[in-house]
């Protein structure tokens, strides 16, 4: 679990640097129109395209590698209460008759 916190941390902090950098060079083109200077806009306007396809293709991958860690977590979660059922359905049946009085408790007092 660590891990993971350890990981995510990571991924903001380099979503934090891409959008930091994609924002200065967005900057600097603004500001290089301002000079009219033709070669300058050209090379800036450039540099900022390559960042963005770079940050964009970043954040897909995140977004991928995401979607994938969380696909896995929930199988895994879901098979072991799918073990934990079968191998327990006794007790299974009491936890899921329990929740049942609890929940008719609650609707019945409103």
């Amino acid at each position: 679990m660590a891990n993971r916190t350890s990981h995510t941390h990571e991924s903001a902090q380099q979503l934090k640097e891409d959008l930091h950098h994609l924002t200065q060079t967005i900057e600097e083109l603004v500001n290089a129109t301002a000079d009219d200077s033709r070669s300058n806009i050209k090379e800036l306007r450039a540099r900022a395209e390559k960042r963005l396809r770079d940050t964009r293709d970043r954040l897909e991958a995140r977004g991928e590698r995401l979607y994938g860690e969380t696909r896995d977590t929930l199988t895994h979660q879901a098979d072991a209460c799918d073990r934990y059922v079968h191998d327990n359905p006794w007790t299974s049946i009491g936890i899921g008759a329990a929740m049942g009085v609890v929940i008719g408790m609650l609707i019945g007092r409103r």
